[in-house]
């Protein structure tokens, strides 16, 4: 089975040998073996959390409240969909590994009875990523990209699934860097980074194609060092990796648009129309509708562009 973002739904065809998600991985969780993001496209990743203090106030706190919220989110044409248990703002309570598991494991097997669609597991920890992958995740969300727990690159290598890593320079992360840092030395040292840690997910057994970058806006950067970034994914496509997008309803946007979190959907879609233009194949968002709309528009008009002659 391929997935086909377009119908959402499955398809029958014959998979390209060695691309199929988790060869030699669980034997009890078939998806990993017939599912295949096509990255080739732009992919819609709808976010569930399961969590009462999410920074963008969509925390669910019921396992029958997020099931819902995700079949909402496939109903509005998500592509993906990332389950999160502990929320990832800075000042948020830490989760005990099983407390996590026992928010999201419920949810992902109940999205699991309702649909084929990759499910994205939003942990850091190696316990937590092992367990839904044993549930039916077929997709590690990382925001520390393996630094946190180097074992979770492991378990992504085990299972050969895809694993997302994301920038990060929060202690235990990259070393901060100053506002005074010249935009362009901000933007290759991140790519250097980038690279570091697609070379230790590589030594650590995971296949170059199941690896995902997140640039890691919102994640231990200024304002300025955010808005950089949201303008400037193009600088990292030579990475060789897909893209994500993680902009949805961030701090950045409320302070150029002066608006509360609630109030962020416009500021959203300006990152992800950007975004779209510069590279990007996975946006994960709040507003699975809008975002969708505003991509397949911003694609429309990018298709018959014509440069003006010099």
């Amino acid at each position: 089975m391929l997935f086909d973002p377009q119908a959402n739904k499955p398809r029958q065809t014959q998979a390209p040998k060695g691309d199929v998600i988790g060869l030699g991985g669980i034997a009890d969780n078939m998806y990993l073996q017939q599912v295949i993001v096509d990255f080739g496209k732009r992919s819609i990743m709808g976010i569930v959390n399961v969590t009462p203090d999410s920074f963008s106030g969509d925390g669910r706190t019921s396992t029958e409240h997020a099931i819902a919220h995700g079949l909402q989110h496939i109903k509005e044409g998500a592509d993906i969909l990332d389950i999160g248990g502990e929320s990832t703002r800075p000042d948020a309570t830490p989760l005990t590994a099983a407390a996590e598991i026992a928010r999201v494991i419920p949810v992902i097997t109940g999205l699991r009875a309702q649909t084929t669609l990759p499910l994205s597991i939003d942990t850091s920890k190696a316990v937590v990523a092992e367990a839904a992958l044993q549930a039916g995740a077929t997709i590690i969300n990382d925001v520390w990209g393996g630094l946190l727990e180097p074992e979770i690159l492991r378990i992504a290598a085990k299972h050969q699934c895809p694993i997302i890593l994301t920038h990060n320079r929060r202690d235990g992360g990259f070393p901060a860097q100053p506002d005074a840092t010249p935009p362009l030395l901000f933007l290759e040292t991140l790519k250097t980074e980038l690279q570091q840690l697609v070379d230790t997910a590589l030594k650590q057994g995971i296949s170059r194609d199941k690896i995902i970058l997140d640039v890691g806006i919102g994640f231990g950067k200024t304002f300025q060092q955010n808005l950089l970034l949201a303008s400037n994914h193009d600088f990292f496509c030579s990475l060789g990796a897909p893209l994500l997008l993680g902009t949805s309803r961030k701090s950045f946007i409320g302070q150029v648009l002066d608006a509360p979190v609630t109030e962020r959907l416009e500021g959203s879609l300006a990152t992800a129309m950007m975004g779209c233009l510069q590279g990007c194949e996975i946006f994960r968002v709040h507003d699975v509708l809008a975002t969708k709309r505003a991509l397949q528009m911003t694609q429309a008009m990018q298709a018959v562009r014509i440069s003006p002659p010099q």
